[in-house]
Formats: structure tokens, C-alpha cells, sequence
């Protein structure tokens, strides 16, 4: 399917996980993608994976939590594609896990960094060319901590609280203009962070069973789907991918 052609997408933390599918999902829709992330062996292998299979990627080595680096991995989009029209903020902590009072104040910092100021970052890095074509889309990668507490994630329940009422104001202010806002939240997904929580053995989440997990590539086909006009419904606000009805307008298993 070519539903993106002719698109750049900025994905980060595009190494591994929901960001490598992410990244390959949006070249399979035909968009030029640039994946950004702090290991460069990683983004490098996977961009060249998809160019192997015929798609156009660039990697770029990128720490959200730093404005000019951020800055500089949406200018690398432009001198080898053009200016991202789209944005997947996919990067993120989960760690520290742990209740509020033993936990570290600096990897609590750190995580917000990360989680919280990574989104603003990429956001305002892309925001003035899209606001010039009058057209743009950025995808948050959201999750069910954003409205639901849970023991021993403070700072992760905080962050996508955050990243959420950030996702409606871009919404509230651009929509108008042609940006469309809006959050993905996957559910549990078998990446390294179900691993990091399931070592914690902290709240329910971490007794889960691996095979609840939806893989990978669940997520990415979702984020390249949030990403055509068929989501526009879903602006302003999160998509839940485990409703029956998303999934299925995604074209996954109902199971």
C-alpha cells in the first residue's frame, strides 16, 4: 500500500520495539522515514533493512531530551527527503520503577526528559514547516498509564498524563491550520520495557504472561495507520488499540 507517498515521517526511538516497526510500516505505506535514536548501530541497521526491501530511510543519531538535537535530526530530514510531515514521538523510560520515596530523583528527572520534554522537543522542531504547508501530522505514543495510576510508576503515570493534555493543546491550537494531533495507545507490547517491568515485579502488569503481549509489529501497523486520513476521526485524543473495532480498522486479529 502507498497510502503515505510522497510523505517524510521522524520517528523516534526507532531502533528496536514499537519504533523499528513503526519505521518500517510507514516505508512499507511508501513515506520517506528517518529514524532517530541515541544508538546508532541500531537506527542504521534498521534503515537499512528498509532499504533493502525498496524504501527510502536515513538514520540519525538524536537525544530528544536535547532541543538542538532534536532540531538537527528534523534539518537531516529535510537535506535528505524535505521537511517531516510526519512525526511518530515514540521514544521513552519506563524506569525508575518503584514506590515515590525510593526511588531516584534524578532518573525520575531523567525520565520526564525523556518522556515529557522529548515530545515537546520533537513538536517544536517540526511544527514551523508544517505550519508553513499548511499540513502535518504528529502521532504521541501514548498508554493507559495516562489516565490510570499504578504502584511503582509515578513518574511514567506522570509523563503520558503529560504527553495527553499535550496532544489535545497542539489539537486545540492547530488543528485549524492542518496539523493533526493525536495519541496511540498500544496497550502491552513485547518489547524491552515489558522485560525491565516484569523484573520489577511491581503491580500487575508485570505478572502478566508474555504471550498477552501483541507483538511489534501490532504497534507499527497502528502508528502507520493513525498516520493516514483514516484516523482523523481519533484527533485531539488517544486511540486505544485494544478496542475490538480499532484493531480491526487496522486490519489486525480481534484476538
Amino acid at each position: 500500500m502507498t497510502r503515505l507517498k510522497d510523505r517524510v515521517a521522524l520517528v523516534t526511538g526507532a531502533g528496536r520495539g514499537i519504533g523499528a516497526a513503526a519505521a518500517r510500516e510507514l516505508a512499507a505505506e511508501g513515506a520517506a522515514v528517518v529514524l532517530a535514536a541515541r544508538t546508532a548501530e541500531e537506527i542504521e541497521a534498521v534503515a537499512a533493512d528498509i532499504r533493502r526491501d525498496g524504501g527510502r530511510a536515513r538514520a540519525v543519531v538524536c537525544d530528544v531530551a536535547d532541543m538542538a538535537s532534536m532540531n538537527r535530526a528534523a534539518e537531516a530530514a529535510s537535506d535528505a527527503f524535505a521537511p517531516p510531515d510526519i512525526l511518530v514521538n515514540n521514544a521513552g523510560l519506563i524506569e525508575p520503577i518503584g514506590r515515590l520515596d525510593e526511588t531516584d530523583a534524578e532518573a525520575w528527572d531523567r525520565l520526564i526528559d525523556v518522556n515529557v520534554k522529548g515530545v515537546h522537543h520533537g513538536i517544536r522542531a517540526v511544527l514551523p514547516a508544517m505550519l508553513e504547508a499548511g499540513r502535518g501530522t504528529i502521532l504521541n505514543i501514548s498508554s493507559g498509564a495516562a489516565t490510570n495510576a499504578l504502584e511503582g510508576w509515578s513518574a511514567y503515570c506522570t509523563s503520558k498524563a503529560a504527553v495527553l493534555m499535550l496532544t489535545r493543546a497542539v489539537h486545540g491550537e492547530y488543528a485549524g491550520r492542518g496539523i493533526r494531533c493525536l495519541g496511540l495507545s498500544p496497550g502491552t507490547v513485547a518489547t524491552d520495557m515489558q522485560r525491565t517491568i516484569r523484573r520489577s515485579g511491581i503491580n500487575p502488569v508485570s505478572q502478566l504472561d508474555w504471550e498477552v503481549h501483541i507483538p511489534p509489529e501490532w504497534a507499527g501497523r497502528a502508528v502507520a495507520w493513525c498516520c493516514t486520513e483514516e484516523a482523523a476521526g481519533h484527533d485531539g485524543g488517544d486511540v486505544s488499540l485494544r478496542a475490538p473495532e480499532v484493531r480491526a480498522r487496522v486490519g489486525l486479529q480481534s484476538g
